[in-house]
């Protein structure tokens, strides 16, 4: 470790534990999750477990990426996206990112435990193995579907809010799983496919590594094409209306054009932009959800 690292104030200390969390996945995570809980109930949700919901879920989430952190810090001191951050950089040990992660997956068990319900902690539980585990230890280093395979955790958020809320898991709550399912690839494979060269040094398994610029961009199209049908799911089942519809409509097209210049017209730019408007996708297609939901209520 540094002497700068070495002699870290408290107050940035805080600031690298922080860092371990990836807040800006976990503030995605908890935020379609918020939308799971809203869209379960037919009114206001009760304030309780909508409080100790958020909490549990966001600590759950942060600690599966501390996991996710201390199991891929060569990988991330290879990339230029990850060499920054704190294990990577000497700023924090293994053992104090495995510390902390207990500590703050634990607390997040107990939460959701004690103030929600045993159903969404058992759920949140298997989202945690899901990601730290099963696609941080296996999946990613083995397979270049890895991210197709690994994407049913990353899916779970609204699941998990869903639950919280109604202590069951529905066919609606599917709709808005396989919706983020469905997205994960062709999110991921757009960040993939201009970080190729970076991947590929650190001996990780992307489509792009295996199997090709060419191919990846074929998969990317058609799993957008697959993520436009999906997004139509919520109207069919009736968890929304008209605004949803056209809102999902208008922003799949977006996308799908994306996907399409990507096939046709490839460039590392145009990647970057496709991979920064999934994320813009994804928030606004929840956010319709959520105002569809309530002018329902109203009208």
């Amino acid at each position: 470790m540094s002497s700068t690292a070495a002699h870290t104030p408290s107050s940035s200390r805080a600031y690298q534990f922080y860092q371990l969390t990836k807040p800006r996945v976990v503030s995605l995570i908890v935020f379609t999750a918020i939308i799971g809980m809203f869209l379960a109930v037919p009114g206001m949700v009760p304030l309780a477990p909508f409080i100790a919901g958020t909490i549990g879920i966001a600590l759950v989430a942060g600690a599966a990426a501390a996991i996710n952190c201390l199991v891929e810090q060569k990988i991330d001191a290879v990339m230029a996206r990850t060499r920054a951050r704190p294990l990577p950089r000497g700023q924090l040990t293994s053992m104090q990112t495995l510390v902390f992660a207990g500590v703050v997956g634990g607390v997040g068990m107990w939460v959701l435990y004690q103030w929600v319900n045993a159903l969404t902690m058992w759920l949140t539980l298997a989202t945690f193995v899901g990601y730290a585990v099963i696609y941080t230890v296996i999946l990613k280093p083995l397979t270049p579907q890895n991210i197709v395979i690994g994407g049913a955790s990353g899916a779970m958020p609204p699941v998990l809010g869903w639950a919280a809320m109604t202590g069951e898991v529905t066919i609606e709550a599917l709709t808005l799983f396989l919706i983020i399912f469905a997205w994960t690839p062709p999110h991921f494979w757009a960040l993939a496919l201009y970080r190729r060269e970076e991947y590929a040094k650190a001996g990780v398994p992307m489509l792009p590594v295996t199997h090709g610029e060419k191919f990846t961009r074929l998969n990317l199209l058609l799993y957008t094409f697959i993520l436009l049908a999906c997004s139509l799911l919520p109207f069919v089942v009736k968890l929304s209306g008209l605004i949803y519809l056209v809102s999902a409509l208008a922003l799949g097209i977006g996308f799908l054009v994306y996907a399409v210049r990507i096939y046709r017209d490839y460039s590392d730019q145009l990647a970057r932009r496709t991979f920064r408007y999934s994320i813009v996708y994804l928030t606004a297609l929840f956010a319709a959800l959520l105002i569809d939901h309530y002018i329902r209520i109203v009208l």
